[in-house]
């Protein structure tokens, strides 16, 4: 191709934020407008990327390449594989619903003073950081992912801080610490392990003379670069490390509950359904790839944390008091799901983990942005403070349902496919890790049934009498969520074609084949 497709993706989303935050301060709904354009207007430029896309053909397709900074071997390099070109798709597509459910979350903060225009600059950081998460699934240079990588971090931390949400019992004061609190515990978190990332990265440029995945894959395949063990396996574990915080992986975990509980919900989805899957698509890109060894010699180790993430999360969720805390802790759960699968190190479970980083989008964008909705009509995050709601809100209730059955992997949603996909993969390699994972299921029924029955059923309280439903604006919203997780958990076919190609890729870089099921001879 000679239209650079992957670039006008990355590039429409940062010009329409550009364009966003120069709207004149009066101008609040030209600006939610003018964003909500650019947002579809890339969602029909990736659309264009994914029907362009060739399961069949090359590893990476609609490549581009470019010399950036000669003197360092830095290069504009861009190309999407089958698991790439789906994680563009999903943010791409979730970005509209975020814009649309925030509509209103900066009106709050708008004041008579022309300096500060809070809407403009809410919807140029949600188109920001789209921008960043874009280019980052499509970057095939190293230093470049890794520039993005950190970038995106700076948007998303005044998303936290500045715009957080505001149904807290007590001070205003109070709740501003809080946000802050968590905005900054985000920021070090995720630098920290950007730095050891940077670290890992000089170490792989002094190794490898490139920072080129296809430079370094074709001097490995033609026998010109080889690495010492010990020098891939610190290597990896910078690599690995970095994102593990941003996936974020258990004991690296604690940042996520407090940046989703403090966030209002559209930027709590734009964080874990579309930033959070940066670190676990990394760990496929560029883990597996450029550290196959490695990558095998920390694969117990990995698996465990993987099983406590999805055992401690889930635990932690049923105990939960807070409804945005209950599904920040459901994600670390499903999160260690992703991270089980593709380390399993068998095509089922690394196909199931590419599945549930899209599907947990979807499901978790579904629920997070409906209980975004019914925290906005009561002002309070507490569950104790619900009751009743199906009386007085029905589809309210029926979407909420619907989102937290998704999330619990019923069957005839998408998420289930994804979670069979990775305990299969995973019992065929390791049976005690897929029996340990399967507890994650159990758990999962018990906090999403609970929370549904604690808010939506019994006694209408007080307080939740005269709730209104869901409105037109939301209903475009949640409907299309709904509809995706229907048809992707009847007919996942459409995405496991373009995903699976990228995962046989993937396997053989770690040179791993799918265990063979043991059957006895016929006598």
């Amino acid at each position: 191709m000679s239209f650079p497709l992957l670039t006008a993706t990355a590039a429409l989303p940062a010009i329409g934020a550009v364009a966003t935050a120069a709207v004149p301060a009066a101008r609040r709904t030209a600006a939610k407008w003018l964003a909500l354009i650019f947002s579809l207007a890339t969602l029909v430029l990736a659309g264009i990327a994914l029907a362009r896309f060739e399961p069949g053909g090359d590893r990476f397709q609609l490549t581009e390449s470019h010399a950036w900074i000669k003197d360092f071997g830095v290069r504009y390099e861009l190309g999407v594989d089958g698991i790439g070109v789906a994680l563009m798709a999903l943010t791409a597509l979730l970005i509209p619903f975020v814009i649309l459910a925030g509509w209103h979350d900066a009106d709050p903060l708008e004041t008579h003073s022309s300096r500060w225009r809070p809407t403009q600059g809410f919807f140029a950081l949600i188109l920001m950081v789209e921008a960043m998460v874009v280019l980052s699934f499509e970057a095939t240079d190293v230093f470049l992912f890794y520039i993005l990588f950190e970038a995106m971090l700076i948007p998303m931390y005044f998303l936290i801080g500045g715009f957080g949400d505001r149904a807290h019992a007590g001070s205003d004061e109070n709740a501003a610490a809080q946000r802050s609190y968590a905005a900054v515990k985000f920021l070090l978190y995720n630098l920290v392990g950007g730095l050891v990332m940077l670290a890992a990265v000089i170490g792989l440029y002094v190794v490898a003379g490139s920072f080129s995945l296809s430079e370094i894959a074709e001097a490995r395949a033609n026998g010109s670069f080889t690495m010492a063990t010990s020098t891939e396996r610190w290597l990896f574990l910078g690599f690995f490390f970095a994102f593990a915080v941003k996936a974020p992986l258990w004991p690296l975990h604690t940042w996520l509950p407090n940046a989703m509980g403090e966030a209002t919900s559209p930027v709590a989805v734009l964080l874990t359904a579309v930033v959070d899957k940066v670190g676990t698509f990394a760990m496929l890109r560029f883990c597996l790839q450029l550290f196959p060894e490695a990558s095998k010699w920390a694969t117990p180790v990995i698996l465990v944390l993987a099983l406590i993430s999805i055992v401690y999360g889930a635990l932690l969720a049923v105990g939960q008091r807070d409804i945005k805390r209950l599904i920040a802790y459901a994600s670390i759960s499903h999160f260690g799901f992703i991270v089980l699968g593709i380390f399993a190190m068998t095509s089922q479970g690394q196909s199931g983990a590419t599945l549930y980083m899209v599907n947990h989008g979807i499901s978790t964008a579904a629920l997070m942005l409906v209980a975004g909705f019914l925290i906005t009509r009561r002002g309070s995050r507490l569950i104790s403070d619900y009751g009743g709601v199906q009386k007085v809100a029905p589809v309210l209730a029926g979407t909420f349902l619907i989102g937290g059955l998704a999330t619990l992997s019923l069957p005839g949603l998408a998420p289930f496919v994804s979670e069979f996909l990775v305990l299969v993969g995973a019992f065929a390699a390791y049976p005690a890790v897929g029996i340990i994972a399967t507890t994650g299921i159990v758990l999962a029924a018990i906090y999403v049934l609970v929370l549904y029955q604690r808010t939506m059923t019994g006694p209408v309280k007080a307080e939740v009498q005269g709730m209104a439903d869901l409105k037109a604006r939301e209903l475009v919203v949640v409907v299309p969520l709904i509809a995706l997780l229907l048809f992707l958990g009847v007919y996942p076919k459409p995405l496991t074609d373009i995903v699976n190609p990228a995962v046989r890729h993937t396997m053989s870089d770690v040179q791993k084949k799918d265990p063979q099921p043991e059957v006895e001879a016929a006598k």
